[in-house]
């Protein structure tokens, strides 16, 4: 076990316990744990036994084995509905902004058209005509698609069939087979561009921002003419967006390794 001075080593054994029972997503005996945290059997009995008087360990009454219990599940939703993405997004929004000098937007999807509930604008000249609370079709936006990329295929086809794929300009996308293989593109380089499709002269770098749960839950992006956010910067766009994107889906709990992997508390 890593030590730190400022750890209260009793506080970082018992802490340790409670990730050992979450990666083995299964009961373990006293004997088990013991092993795995280096240490004897009296001393994890006797923190194990102060984690089980608080809640946060369970004891069975048919194998004497031990699981997470109840209290976490409690915190963890009280710690779940604390997360408010506009709050979390917003100190990382105007790094971004402060970084790029250009348009920066946080987006939802609401009843099948993107919702913006955030933006941030740069000092540039040239400036991106948006507002909070803008809808706006999902198909032709940057944002609109990395949203409809992590959608099931039904919820696609769904949302095309209610709203349609209108054209808005030259590169719209307005086929359905075109836009599901531009989603699987978006899903496997973890961004989406829109190149002049909801606007001529403007393109924009979006991805997308997953919650505690890993489910995406937002889109970020950055808007400009297609004339500033080109070449060198274009690249630099796609880095930070996305680095920005990881960095706000951690701050709302999110971690890649337990993806697929939901700890059972009971």
């Amino acid at each position: 076990m890593e030590r730190n001075p400022a750890q209260i080593r009793s506080v970082a054994k018992a802490l340790k316990i409670i990730d050992i029972l979450a990666e083995a997503r299964k009961e373990l005996a006293l004997h088990d744990i013991a092993q795995k945290l280096g240490l004897a059997k009296s001393t994890v009995h006797g923190l194990l036994a102060t984690l089980k008087s608080f809640g946060y360990v369970e004891q069975s009454p048919f194998t004497g084995k031990y699981k997470l219990g109840v209290r976490l599940f409690e915190i963890g939703n009280i710690v779940a509905h604390s997360w408010d993405v506009r709050a979390v997004a917003a100190p990382y929004i105007q790094k971004l902004v402060n970084e790029l000098e250009e348009t920066v937007h946080l987006v939802v999807m609401d009843k099948g058209e993107v919702l913006y509930i955030d933006k941030r604008e740069s000092l540039q000249s040239i400036r991106i005509v948006s507002q909070i609370r803008m809808r706006l079709p999902a198909h032709c936006t940057g944002v609109g698609k990395v949203l409809l990329a992590y959608l099931p295929s039904s919820e696609v086809k769904r949302i095309i069939a209610q709203k349609g794929l209108p054209r808005f300009t030259k590169n719209t996308i307005t086929d359905p087979k075109a836009l599901e293989e531009e989603l699987v593109k978006i899903r496997i380089q973890g961004y989406a561009i829109d190149n002049e499709e909801i606007m001529d002269s403007l393109r924009c770098v979006a991805a997308p921002i997953r919650d505690h749960t890993g489910k995406v839950c937002a889109a970020i992006s950055v808007s400009g003419p297609v004339a500033r956010l080109d070449g060198e910067k274009l690249k630099l766009a796609i880095d930070l967006v996305t680095k920005t994107a990881k960095d706000i889906s951690a701050g709302l709990g999110y971690r890649e390794e337990l993806v697929g992997k939901p700890v059972s508390f009971t």
